[in-house]
């Protein structure tokens, strides 16, 4: 048995052609390569959206979560790559599903998307994926996207 592989986000900045603002990851553990894994986010009050989002009660907007677990799941496609850091692959949302936000995610939390390939068919990947926080699921989604490049 394999221990999981645990990449910094600099590691993550050569899987994802993502940047500050829009890069969400800020830790990726693989637990089974191309399948499996989480991703980390630490929320702080520095991000940008809260400026506008709810002022006065920041709240992290939903569609970012969701955003959050897709580049957690192209992280854990690209990853499996055995040249992962020169990758010129990208990961395209085609749809996602039976999205459910269940608690409000806050400045100083620190969110854990749990996302895992359910299918996948050449270049198209089905992922089911959970945001959790404090050990409870904050938001969950299922996924299509499509790697290209």
């Amino acid at each position: 048995m394999s221990e999981n592989k645990i990449y910094n986000v600099e590691e993550i900045m050569h899987m994802l052609p993502h940047r500050y603002p829009f890069l969400l990851l800020d830790r990726l553990e693989v637990e089974v390569p191309g399948e499996k894994g989480v991703g980390l986010k630490n929320v702080t009050m520095n991000e940008e959206f809260f400026q506008g989002h709810f002022p006065g009660n920041p709240v992290m907007p939903g569609v970012l979560q969701i955003e959050a677990m897709a580049q957690t799941a192209g992280a854990i496609v690209i990853a499996a790559e055995e040249d992962y850091k020169n990758s010129t692959k990208s990961v395209l949302f085609m749809s996602v599903d039976g999205v459910k936000f269940r608690k409000p995610v806050k400045p100083g939390d620190q969110m854990k998307m749990h996302v895992e390939k359910i299918r996948e068919r050449r270049n198209v990947y089905v992922f089911k994926g959970q945001s959790i926080v404090d050990g409870q699921v904050v938001s969950e989604a299922e996924f299509t996207a499509m790697i290209v490049g």
